[in-house]
């Protein structure tokens, strides 16, 4: 009998990594890839938005829309079964790359 080869109710591949590894790997790099095209999709949103608040005078935080936006995505995280404090922390991540984003459109007007 060979050394690498399965025995029953194993999930080994031929080579070190079981197949169930590498099945769980390749979901995640899928997903992965996922979220940086959805984010690129929300930053190319953003940009639209801090162009147009820079041709209308506004300014480039809006406090009270970030506000309800993290109790809106910390309920989907709790409904979706993911830590709502990692999501706000997320979230606060974004948002606060998307303001310096919008003052710099602000500063180039």
């Amino acid at each position: 009998m060979s050394s690498t080869a399965s025995t029953p109710g194993s999930s080994r591949s031929t080579g070190s990594t079981p197949d169930d590894l590498l099945r769980l790997r390749a979901s995640i790099d899928n997903i992965d890839a996922a979220l940086i095209h959805l984010l690129a999709e929300r930053f190319k949103c953003t940009q639209q938005v801090g162009e147009l608040k820079a041709r209308e005078g506004m300014p480039p935080a809006d406090p009270t829309r970030e506000e309800a936006q993290i109790a809106r995505l910390r309920d989907l995280a709790d409904q979706a079964g993911l830590d709502p404090t990692f999501a706000e922390k997320f979230l606060n991540f974004v948002i606060a790359e998307v303001i310096h984003h919008h003052e710099a459109i602000a500063a180039s007007d």
